[in-house]
């Protein structure tokens, strides 16, 4: 039989329906289109996609019980090495992962891995009627900072192999940056959940509300029986320009603009934390947050702008995320820097000033360096700014943690192991590498949770 070049396309919201409402995007495949997807894999002895998976899951293994319609088979075959699949299958940039290492992918499309690994876990969350089996316990306990994709799979992986983990929260709803950062329409907050939920039944004990470096510090948990620690508290400290008009009302980072929208559903009417409903926004940035931000606010009834200093072709958030965008309305002015933000009068949001730029030689990151063009400033009519321009690890835990030794831009310095400069202290995910892709903060708790396996064992 010869093998279909091109990946089955994902079922998908028409564009002008899903523009106002936050139901997900992406329908799933069903499982006729998923079996005929994994019979594209041509099941490498190398397996090449393997080494360009963060967690390291058997990717061919699993495919092959999908070709057979063993979905919870498949199901167990990413379980053993990711502890959040219909996560993973959702947002992670699998074009430049495992998908980007497919033998296929060189003549053909690639084999849409990332959606066969959403079908597989949202058939198991579907259908699978027994609990998990609870490991022994060992006797040792662990403390995990953070519940975000790295907390989270650092205490699944422990949680496992028989470890009391406690996982300390700073929201009232565990999730980190995958409930507060990544919109409904592209991660429903209940498949989060019931990963969540999944952890619980393995005996992970969450506990939110609970800010560590204020309501307890990291040596507190350790006068409280815990005999490591790991930090996966994530990058939540937004990033401005430094630009005259951001202090203006309407001006927002894209960590509040999300989490208000997100988390705390600012866009109801009866909300208590309501968020301004622009009616002409402008998002600063080109990364996946600030095509996230932009298509909130376009939900919100905006007419919105993406503003970024390069061109499309160095965008560096995911193709299909920008596609989606540009479906929905969303214009963006390419080669557009701002250069201040302008009021009313009265306090509020009028206008950003932008400049028009040119690529010149590449910068320290390989990418051509934006310069300005000369006397080619122009406004853009707005009444409210979302600025996603990344972040950095709040720098709470370093300040109340002694001999915690950090980068000067706040994060944390570990060696190949995920061990910080303290001695029984772990850290991995956005706290270490400032922000960066879900799955590649799941790969650091991997890697730290098997270290602290190995240091604890040898109590």
């Amino acid at each position: 039989m010869a093998i279909e070049k091109q990946k089955h396309a994902m079922p998908v919201q028409d564009p002008a329906e899903r523009a106002r409402n936050f139901k997900e995007v992406a329908l799933g495949y069903t499982a006729e289109i998923a079996a005929a997807e994994a019979r594209r894999c041509l099941n490498c002895k190398n397996k090449p996609c393997v080494e360009g998976c963060p967690v390291n899951i058997d990717i061919p293994a699993f495919i092959a019980h999908i070709k057979e319609k063993d979905f919870e088979g498949a199901y167990q075959e990413i379980h053993r090495s990711s502890a959040l699949p219909a996560v993973c299958g959702r947002v992670c940039p699998q074009e430049t992962q495992c998908e980007q290492r497919c033998t296929l992918g060189i003549k053909f499309e690639p084999v849409g891995i990332g959606r066969l690994e959403r079908f597989v876990a949202d058939w198991h969350n579907e259908n699978a009627t027994e609990p998990p089996a609870i490991p022994a316990a060992n006797g040792h306990r662990v403390a995990v900072v953070g519940s975000g994709p790295s907390g989270l799979t650092c205490a699944g992986d422990l949680a496992l192999k028989g470890y009391a983990v406690t996982v300390f929260e700073a929201l009232h709803t565990a999730g980190g940056v995958l409930v507060y950062g990544i919109p409904e329409f592209r991660l429903p907050k209940a498949i989060v959940a019931g990963e969540v939920d999944t952890l619980k039944a393995l005996g992970v004990k969450i506990e939110t509300n609970c800010v560590i470096g204020r309501t307890l510090t990291i040596d507190e948990l350790f006068e409280d029986g815990f005999e490591a620690v790991f930090i996966g508290s994530g990058a939540g400290l937004p990033k401005f320009m430094g630009i005259d008009g951001e202090s203006l009302k309407g001006v927002y980072s894209a960590n509040e603009f999300l989490t208000r929208t997100n988390l705390m559903k600012a866009y109801r009417p009866d909300s208590s934390t309501p968020i301004q409903h622009g009616k002409k926004v402008a998002v600063v940035g080109g990364g996946n947050v600030a095509m996230d931000a932009a298509r909130c606010a376009r939900r919100l009834g905006a007419d919105v702008t993406i503003v970024y200093r390069r061109t499309q072709a160095e965008l560096p958030a995911r193709r299909e995320e920008v596609e989606h965008a540009k479906e929905e309305g969303i214009v963006f002015r390419m080669l557009t820097n701002p250069v201040s933000i302008g009021g009313n009068g009265e306090g509020w949001v009028s206008s950003i000033r932008c400049q028009r730029m040119e690529l010149g030689e590449p910068d320290a990151s390989g990418r051509a360096r934006p310069v300005p063009v000369p006397d080619s400033e122009f406004d853009i009519e707005v009444d409210c700014v979302v600025m996603a321009l990344g972040t950095a690890p709040n720098p709470l835990i370093k300040n109340t943690t002694a001999g915690l030794e950090t980068q000067k831009w706040g994060g944390i310095i570990v060696d190949e192991d995920g061990l910080t400069s303290r001695k029984g202290v772990y850290a991995g995910g956005d706290a270490v590498t400032g922000a960066a892709t879900v799955i590649s903060a799941m790969g650091a708790g991997k890697v730290a949770a098997k270290a602290i396996d190995e240091y604890l064992s040898k109590k």
